[in-house]
């Protein structure tokens, strides 16, 4: 179990409680329907999803902007797809998966139940390395903004998961001390080694249930939670 009290419980929100890869999928079939119908969306998702991934990875680390973000991400699909599209499209796919992304707010299973069984004996959190405006709507279109005393992204905190410089801001926000305080997240480097390098403990959501190494609390289902809180 945990070796002293918990009080306080930080999720992460994409790939944690908020099921990014369906969510992002149904933007996307609405774009590419719209505007490049030949395009089969599980062939696009195929390509993106790994490219997604190691973009943010880099992003996670400083290593590309924000804008170089969203355009690489896109750019590098296209490619591998073997479609041209020009930097102005990208530009226009970009500004509308944004704005559709959060209108598709898909959980994942057992996120309410969850949530209103730990808001009984926790105070809840987040933190997130998504865009602020962004992660705000997905939180508030998905109905589970008021299970949270606080949010934390990594624009107001300057830095990114791991870094432990957002898990000090982060509680410091929620008035919280580390040694009561746990991370719930699915990026064992983001979210579990991070947490635990900035003092908190950690539990990893293994919903892919992947091979893990190291001697960790995991769960591969939310309601999982219940056997440690």
């Amino acid at each position: 179990m945990f070796s002293t009290k918990i009080t306080d419980i930080f999720f992460d929100l994409d790939h944690t409680l908020w099921d990014f890869d369906v969510n992002s999928e149904l933007a996307f079939e609405i774009i590419l329907k719209k505007d490049h119908p030949t395009i089969e969306i599980s062939d696009f998702i195929e390509k993106y999803a790994p490219i997604n991934q190691a973009c943010w990875k880099l992003y996670q680390y400083d290593k590309i902007t924000h804008a170089e973000l969203r355009y690489n991400r896109l750019k590098h699909t296209f490619d591998a797809l073997e479609y041209f599209v020009s930097d102005g499209q990208i530009e226009s796919i970009a500004h509308d998966y944004i704005q559709l992304l959060p209108e598709n707010n898909r959980l994942f299973d057992g996120t309410i139940e969850v949530l209103e069984y730990l808001e009984k004996k926790y105070t809840l959190h987040i933190i997130t390395n998504g865009f602020a405006e962004v992660q705000c709507r997905k939180i508030n279109n998905s109905n589970i903004g008021g299970f949270f005393k606080t949010i934390t992204n990594s624009e107001m905190a300057g830095v990114k998961k791991p870094n432990p410089i957002i898990f000090e801001y982060a509680l410091n926000q929620a008035q919280a001390n580390r040694e009561n305080s746990v991370m719930i997240g699915d990026c064992l480097e983001a979210d579990v080694q991070g947490a635990l390098d900035a003092g908190l403990d950690a539990i990893f959501f293994n919903d892919k249930k992947i091979k893990v190494e190291q001697n960790i609390k995991q769960v591969t289902h939310l309601l999982e939670l219940k056997k440690y809180l």
